[in-house]
């Protein structure tokens, strides 16, 4: 009996650190990619859009394989729901694109990793999540390797106005996200559907920002939305769908705090897509770095998760 209990966890911990893993590739290729969309366009506009469109996805996902209802919700439920809707689901895009807008890709990338540091926190206090002496190393080797990468010089670019104020922005939405993400496990502890809460976080929180959009008085920039404009709300739609989709999956099989760390994956691969995309230059103090975060993930990796 304790062999199959031992073996159920193992396929647990595997299938939640794959996800994770997943979850830190799609994120690599987002942040360059959504750059490029978000500088041609007013931020609120681009987030309201795209949060409302992957709502609607996982509400007819919802619908047609657990048929839904709102019915269903408990009014616990409906409390962290919409605690995830608001800070995670419209505040911290809101601020993070504002952020992208005006920096560049590769600084936001990197100050989006700084995540486990407020998760660690956070679920430490609140989830009673064990945080052990080889994932604290592990986070300090990708941190490390994080700060090789983001102190390599780089050929200043047109493309960021406001770097220190865009940095700013990244790194709140950053801590709101972290927030968000101790919420959400709490929700999922107490028997929330992860599929019910990505729901929640994009459909309310795309709600919420369009009232942002009637309150601030720009309903016109809604209209004069090119088609081109269109299609890269499309892409990036269908980017986010996937990174929400195996980031909730992830983190209902293993801790928020060793999931999180493993996105610390996505600077490396947002170099390699840059290159192959771009032609951005890749110092040698940025291979060096990846090769910290790599060996970090790869520890964290191994560790067990506390409600696996």
């Amino acid at each position: 009996m304790k062999d199959k209990t031992n073996s159920k966890r193992e396929r647990k911990e595997i299938k939640g650190t794959t996800l994770a893993i997943l979850t830190a590739m799609i994120s690599g290729l987002a942040i360059p990619i959504n750059k490029i969309f978000v500088v041609s366009m007013d931020p609120l506009i681009f987030t309201a859009l795209r949060s409302l469109l992957i709502g609607i996805f996982f509400f007819i996902l919802l619908s047609f394989k657990w048929n839904f209802s709102f019915k269903e919700f408990r009014k616990i439920k409906w409390k962290y729901l919409f605690a995830i809707a608001f800070i995670g689901g419209s505040l911290a895009f809101l601020f993070f694109f504002t952020g992208l807008k005006l920096t560049t890709s590769g600084r936001a990338s990197f100050l989006h990793k700084t995540l486990p540091l407020y998760v660690l926190l956070l679920a430490s206090v609140f989830l009673k999540e064990k945080i052990t002496k080889k994932q604290l190393f592990s986070i300090f080797l990708m941190f490390f390797g994080t700060i090789l990468i983001y102190e390599a010089e780089i050929t200043p670019s047109e493309l960021w106005i406001n770097p220190k104020l865009g940095d700013f922005l990244v790194v709140f939405a950053t801590f709101l996200w972290a927030v968000e993400n101790t919420i959400a496990k709490k929700a999922m502890i107490k028997g929330e559907n992860n599929f019910v809460v990505s729901f929640a976080r994009m459909f309310f929180g795309g709600l919420i920002i369009f009232s942002l959009i009637l309150i601030l008085g720009k309903t016109d920039l809604l209209f004069s939305i090119k088609s081109e404009q269109l299609l890269n709300i499309f892409i990036s739609t269908f980017i986010l769908t996937l990174y929400v989709t195996f980031w909730y999956w992830s983190i209902s099989y293993i801790n928020v705090s060793k999931a999180s760390s493993l996105l610390l994956l996505s600077p490396v691969i947002s170099l390699i897509f840059g290159y192959v995309l771009f032609k951005e230059p890749i110092p040698l103090i940025q291979i060096i770095g990846s090769g910290f975060i790599l060996l970090g993930a790869y520890f964290v990796s191994k560790i067990r998760s506390e409600f696996a």
